[in-house]
């Protein structure tokens, strides 16, 4: 039906007094997403869109019980304690739509997380969501053109891209299918779930019947996919276009984390890593739909 996110899934917003964390809960809650609380530290007692708010974390939790997810609308130095904080509140899966995060600060979240049994998805990315279900983040905008782009289907979607994280879907809707999952993965040079992260929920997922990627160069993540599939951990059909070939060695494409350093990281060395295990890779981004179409024989 989808993964991580499912339509009883509560979430909160930190920062949600800011003016992207205000409008995000409010696009989060309007399409149907269980927003229960909002923190901001001393706006505590106030309401964002019927949400309320809470000084802390631990107050919201005292006050509505466990919450499953966190969304943290706040600057990137201040990344760190707000997820530090969510974690110690007992939050398992927190989407970080959030940039420019110093590197410490994200390997020691990852740490932390890791500890606590939990789930960081990003930093910088726009979020995820299951079409009918909910959504974190924002990746949607509008929950009109969310119900718009965004329909029920057998494809989960993967992107290193926030744009093509619209993009693809709406081109396998346009294909005439649709999707369970989509979701962004994040621009910083470290995330928090790979592609060998997240397939292995799309494998477990019996709604999901094939998966789109949209890659990019830098990072080890299209390599990671390859060896998901290579050990069986992901079995389903697999859809993949790496961008940025044209990228010489050194160049940044698109954001921080697309960068071929010291020979690593090439559209070549994935593309040859996907083949090698099996994953079928196309050359432009508007083959992925026409390839999910022929491998699910509709």
């Amino acid at each position: 039906m989808a993964i991580l996110l499912e339509k009883n899934t509560t979430i909160l917003v930190q920062g949600i007094t800011g003016r992207e964390g205000s409008a995000r809960a409010a696009f989060m809650k309007g399409y149907g997403t269980k927003v229960v609380a909002g923190v901001t530290p001393g706006r505590g007692g106030e309401e964002v869109s019927g949400i309320p708010v809470f000084n802390t974390v631990e107050e919201a939790v005292k006050a509505k019980g466990p919450i499953d997810a966190s969304v943290t609308f706040v600057p990137g130095p201040g990344l760190k304690d707000a997820v530090l904080e969510a974690l110690d509140a007992g939050i398992k899966f927190i989407v970080m739509p959030v940039e420019r995060v110093p590197l410490y600060d994200i390997l020691e979240m990852m740490a932390y997380g890791k500890q606590k049994g939990a789930r960081l998805l990003g930093p910088g990315s726009i979020g995820i969501i299951s079409p009918g279900i909910a959504a974190a983040g924002w990746l949607g905008g509008t929950p009109e053109f969310a119900k718009r782009v965004f329909v029920p289907g057998p494809i989960g979607v993967i992107s290193r891209s926030g744009g093509q994280s619209g993009t693809v879907p709406w081109a396998i809707q346009q294909a005439g299918l649709g999707v369970t999952t989509v979701l962004h993965i994040g621009t910083e040079p470290v995330v928090g779930q790979s592609f060998g992260d997240i397939l292995p929920l799309f494998e477990a997922d019996k709604d999901t019947k094939a998966v789109a990627i949209f890659g990019e160069i830098g990072g080890p993540y299209e390599e990671e996919a390859a060896d998901a599939v290579r050990t069986k951990g992901f079995t389903k059909p697999l859809v993949v276009y790496v961008a940025g070939a044209w990228a010489p060695e050194g160049m940044r494409f698109s954001h921080a984390s697309s960068i071929i350093e010291r020979g690593k990281g090439s559209a070549k060395s994935k593309i040859a890593s996907l083949k090698e295990a099996g994953v079928h890779v196309v050359d432009r981004p508007d083959e992925i739909a026409p390839t999910l179409k022929r491998l699910l024989g509709v």
